[in-house]
């Protein structure tokens, strides 16, 4: 497939003119809610453990690292707050949003990709059912709430696994990690990090659905649409976290 400026160009502005369209369908009636939960479980269920492994190194090695370097300044007492902030802040939305689109996008892209090949989303525009509001917003809601509940589990996970490396390892003190937890972090953090994961678990869905809709050529084609949906939404994810922690700094006055 060639590559254009021009193509480029075009296939952003359908995948912004869906996502217009997508929040545009949700306040629409009848909702879909047997569609919603079905989704909503399925996510759940192919994201859950392999996300709650991940998190597992991404607290230990965030801890290491941090207890190294507080050992090094002498400030052990502040090894807590930093790899609560550290995985709160950053490492719960990037492996949560890796997640969600690395499994329950792949699968939305999958699933949509072979009902187009199939002809079933014709069949459906001519029924005068709306793919968007039927289909794709019941998959964008259930991967927005996954996303928010995972965030959850991620940062207690890696809260957890950061304690155990940082007291058991590095032998620090369990008083002193645990006090220091609010030195440096505050509700708002928590907040942050759960919109983010709300918005990752969106951009995600959005871009698989996307591919999905307009995958062509076949079997190969659905594959193809699958791949790009990953690399697209990785992109994308990464922009949009820098954006919002850049926002986050300038209007909430941090902890001295």
């Amino acid at each position: 497939m060639r590559l254009s400026p021009v193509g480029a160009l075009r296939h952003s502005g359908n995948l912004f003119a869906m996502a217009l369209d997508v929040f545009r369908s949700l306040p629409r009636r009848p909702f879909q809610a047997r569609e919603f939960i079905q989704q909503a479980w399925f996510v759940a269920s192919v994201t859950i453990l392999p996300t709650a492994l991940v998190s597992i190194p991404f607290g230990a090695v965030i801890a290491l690292q941090i207890g190294s370097l507080t050992r090094q300044l002498g400030a052990q007492s502040f090894s807590g707050a930093a790899s609560v902030l550290a995985v709160l802040r950053e490492a719960s939305p990037i492996v949560t949003a890796l997640l969600i689109a690395g499994a329950g996008g792949t699968a939305i892209c999958a699933d949509l990709g072979a009902r187009k090949i199939r002809d079933e989303i014709d069949a459906m525009q001519v029924l005068g059912i709306d793919p968007i509001h039927r289909l794709v917003v019941p998959r964008v809601l259930a991967s927005m709430v996954v996303a928010v509940l995972l965030n959850g589990l991620v940062s207690v996970v890696g809260v957890a696994g950061g304690y155990f490396f940082n007291v058991i390892l590095q032998h620090g003190t369990p008083g002193a990690y645990l006090a220091s937890f609010t030195t440096l972090a505050q509700l708002s953090d928590l907040w942050a990090a759960e919109i983010k994961a709300l918005v990752f678990g969106a951009i995600a869905a959005i871009v698989a659905s996307y591919k999905g809709l307009t995958a062509q050529g076949g079997p190969k084609g659905v594959g193809d649409a699958v791949n790009q949906s990953v690399v697209i939404t990785f992109m994308l994810l990464f922009v949009t976290n820098f954006v919002m922690t850049a926002v986050y700094f300038q209007v909430v006055p941090q902890r001295g």
